[in-house]
């Protein structure tokens, strides 16, 4: 059997470059932890890595499906166990990178996922409609906060079905992450990176503005001729849906820019919450270069 290996932590921190590098490294394949990567063409609000970024490491989980449909988190747990399995039975090794934290914990831990009861969904969807996202959120807050933290306001469908799963379990959504020691994968290490907070908002910030320099509008406009508006998942993505409301004339280029901003350090903070919570995580630090980090990761692989 190969090695596991989790890189984790807030976006914009370094892990796909840092996760290339050590897989180089140690001959192994890349599985992305990410719920937005999964769509085609959904490249540049994602920060997909280019095939040249990629170097030559075979990258698995990205675009897998259309704009138009919705994905579970069951969903890719079965495949994304079903993926490392394969590679781990052919004596490969196997880096998982990526900051959806619900994603990672569902590839190492047994989850429950409640059945769905669809009066009861069609029901909090439509008071959804009516009182926006913000109150739904809201009240997700109230009734679960960890959850609140893990979900974005912006993603409503997600939001609407941790409401579900309350409604009908009577318990908090989170209640379905189990406490550790019930890993499938009980020998994976896991590392994140951590960066201070001024550091990661200009990064942030950098990044968003590279990416509407890089063409970020125009994908997006693809996207919409590809279906995007007929989903719920994808349009709501961050940067995705202020260009939406940009492209309706809610608001203006740079108000989307900003908002765009805003909602990814908001997200970065939920990130850095969620995967604090989580002991088995050995932390790096994201200030040093990316040949430190490098080096300090594939030291603990060592000595592990």
């Amino acid at each position: 059997m190969g090695e596991l290996i989790i890189i984790c932590g807030a976006t914009a921190t370094g892990k796909s470059e840092l996760a290339v590098e050590i897989a180089g490294e140690i001959g192994a394949d890349i599985v992305s932890a990410d719920s937005m990567q999964l769509y085609k063409g959904m490249d540049i609000g994602t920060a997909k890595l280019t095939i040249p970024e990629r170097k030559g490491i075979v990258h698995h989980l990205l675009d897998l499906v259309d704009v138009n449909m919705d994905v579970s988190v069951s969903w890719y747990q079965e495949i994304a166990r079903a993926k490392i399995d394969e590679l781990l039975a052919a004596k490969g090794n196997v880096v998982v990178v990526g900051g959806t934290g619900l994603y990672i914990k569902a590839i190492l831990d047994d989850l429950n996922f409640p059945e769905t009861d669809p009066q009861v969904r069609e029901r909090l969807t439509l008071e959804a409609g009516e009182k926006g996202g913000d109150a739904m959120h809201q009240r997700l807050a109230e009734l679960d906060p960890a959850a609140s933290l893990a979900i974005p306001k912006e993603n409503i469908r997600r939001v609407v079905r941790a409401l579900e799963v309350i409604e009908i379990t009577g318990k908090p959504f989170t209640a379905s992450l189990p406490r550790e020691g019930s890993s499938k994968y009980p020998k994976a290490m896991q590392f994140g990176l951590a960066m201070n907070r001024e550091t990661l908002d200009s990064r942030i910030d950098a990044r968003v503005e590279h990416m509407w320099e890089s063409g970020l509008p125009e994908e997006v406009e693809q996207l919409i001729n590809s279906g995007l508006l007929e989903g719920k998942t994808a349009q709501a993505a961050i940067g995705y849906a202020q260009i939406i409301r940009s492209k309706h004339g809610l608001i203006s280029n740079s108000e989307a820019i900003a908002d765009t901003a805003r909602a990814t350090r908001q997200y970065a903070r939920r990130q850095e919450t969620w995967f604090s919570k989580d002991l088995r995580i050995n932390w790096l630090s994201a200030k040093s270069d990316l040949l430190a980090r490098k080096q300090t990761l594939l030291q603990a692989i060592l000595d592990s």
